[in-house]
């Protein structure tokens, strides 16, 4: 769209140089002409074409810059320094969605969550949340890094059944980690489904992801640690059970697993761990416990915190951040839609009162763009746009010409007219049509206009008349005209008076 506006620009100053030479060349040979029969005439002539030039250089310039002047921008942002700084500001912007929610209990519950996010920037601790599918050894993990016994491994699949967190001290990292032992992911069980949802949602509050694998990456776990990953989750993978392989397999392993992520994970951040390592027979015949060997993911664990500990309690605070304005966003939304709507409601039937006391030959919504501007500076104002009443008008009335011109006007007026008349509750004037059918235009006119402020005072990529036309389509449905049609008839007193003289626009007013 920028580079059509620039060479629309571009060829619009080559056309207008050239056209100016061509018209001063003109002008200085015409004047030449009648500089030999009359000088002062000459000078006369030249001083009107000067006037005229500026004026048509004044009226160029008033409504060439409406095409000229770029669009309304929000400055743009300043990039923070750090992701702690960008989870403050992420936090400040929160802080301003909440404060626009009007439903006073949703405001306050958001508005605690966003505290706690706050609160919690600059001194919690780290959330650590070990998953992967059953049996590869998660609770093993969790109790070899604690050095006690938390949970019953012995059973085949699902040995955890809730969420369980512990707390965890590394050597030279100076906050507390919260292990969370989470349930097998990805069960034939029939609680399988709903213990993924419960530990998607721990992952997605947490700082450190622990996926802990017992061989080759199975295509049911490549797809949920891509996800996850996409969910932009800092993440360790943990190959469990390294004991079970001879080193050359091992090492076969690890790499077959660090080549399919490695465009997502670094190779360091793969790590072979023996959290429960099998009885070894002695050449003695003697059987021996071997200890856990968990020093890779230690060594790593210790690394990434000191030097990411802040980093990834921001990234966590900036996605909980994200997932709360969404939320805040669909509140406002709603409560945007709701009062647009009561004003759209208000104004559609004082134009029907409008039109229906005064018929003309068609229905003309120039004639009420009037009050079509008042609306559309109080949709204006309630998504944040400051609209003055000229403004308003203009919108309304390039709105209106729309709709006649895409024939929106006469279908409309078909549409309510044979909808009316297979009404048996009423005996529908010709005025009383011309009423309703203002009510139902502005109706679209008012829904297009929200569309259009919804989108930051945009018309999109289609233009007015897409917008326009889709909502005439939306609008048209049996079930809508049927309703829309019900409700004139009961605000119009339209039943069974033909002549019925509708609602004195005062009293419209004063309802509304």
């Amino acid at each position: 769209m920028a580079r059509f506006r620039t060479l629309l620009i571009t060829v619009g100053i080559v056309i207008t140089l050239a056209a100016t030479v061509v018209v001063v060349d003109f002008v200085l040979r015409v004047q030449a002409a009648i500089a030999l029969f009359s000088p002062l005439a000459a000078q006369i002539f030249l001083l009107a074409i000067g006037v005229a030039g500026m004026v048509a250089i004044a009226i160029a310039f008033r409504y060439g810059r409406q095409f000229l002047r770029p669009k309304r921008s929000r400055p743009r942002p300043t990039l923070p320094a750090n992701k702690a700084a960008a989870a403050q500001i992420a936090l400040s912007g929160l802080a301003q969605q909440v404060a626009q929610i009007q439903d006073q209990v949703a405001q306050a519950a958001l508005a605690a969550k966003a505290q706690d996010l706050a609160d919690s920037l600059a001194t919690r601790d780290i959330r650590v949340v070990v998953f992967g599918v059953g049996s590869v050894g998660k609770t093993s993990l969790v109790r070899a890094l604690l050095g006690d016994l938390i949970g019953t491994v012995d059973a085949p699949m699902g040995s955890t059944t809730v969420a369980a967190v512990y707390p965890l001290r590394l050597p030279g990292v100076a906050q507390t980690l919260w292990l969370t032992d989470t349930p097998g992911l990805l069960e034939a069980s029939a609680a399988g489904a709903a213990r993924e949802g419960q530990v998607r949602h721990l992952a997605t509050e947490a700082d450190l992801l622990l996926f802990v694998i017992d061989n080759d990456l199975r295509q049911s776990e490549y797809g949920l640690l891509r996800s996850l990953l996409d969910m932009g989750k800092r993440l360790v993978v943990v190959m469990n059970k390294a004991d079970l392989y001879p080193e050359a397999d091992l090492a076969a392993i690890l790499e077959r697993v660090r080549s399919r992520l490695a465009d997502c994970v670094a190779p360091e951040d793969v790590v072979d761990v023996a959290a429960a390592p099998q009885p070894v027979r002695l050449v003695t015949g003697e059987i021996a416990q071997m200890e856990a060997d968990l020093w890779p993911l230690e060594n790593r664990l210790t690394a990434i915190l000191r030097e990411e500990g802040a980093d990834l309690i921001a990234d966590t605070i900036l996605l909980r951040s994200q997932q709360l304005g969404a939320e805040a966003r669909h509140l406002i939304e709603t409560q945007r839609q709701q009062a647009a709507d009561r004003i759209l409601d208000r104004y559609q039937w004082i134009n029907a009162a409008v039109v229906a006391a005064a018929p003309l030959p068609g229905v003309d919504l120039l004639a009420t763009a009037a009050i079509n501007a008042h609306m559309v500076v109080e949709l204006g104002r309630i998504y944040r746009c400051e609209l003055s009443i000229e403004e308003g008008k203009a919108l309304a009335l390039a709105l209106a010409k729309t709709l006649t011109g895409l024939g929106i006007v006469k279908g409309a007026m078909t549409l309510l007219a044979v909808g009316m008349q297979t009404n048996p509750a009423t005996a529908i004037a010709s005025r009383s049509v011309q009423g309703v059918s203002a009510a139902y235009l502005t109706h679209i006119a008012g829904k297009s206009f929200m569309e259009y402020f919804r989108q930051n005072q945009d018309w999109g990529d289609g233009g007015i008349g897409e917008v326009v036309e889709q909502q005439f389509q939306l609008n048209r449905r049996d079930a809508f005209v049927r309703d829309f049609i019900q409700d004139a008839i009961a605000r119009l007193d339209l039943r069974d008076r033909p002549d019925a003289i509708p609602m004195p626009l005062e009293d419209w007013v004063e309802e509304g």
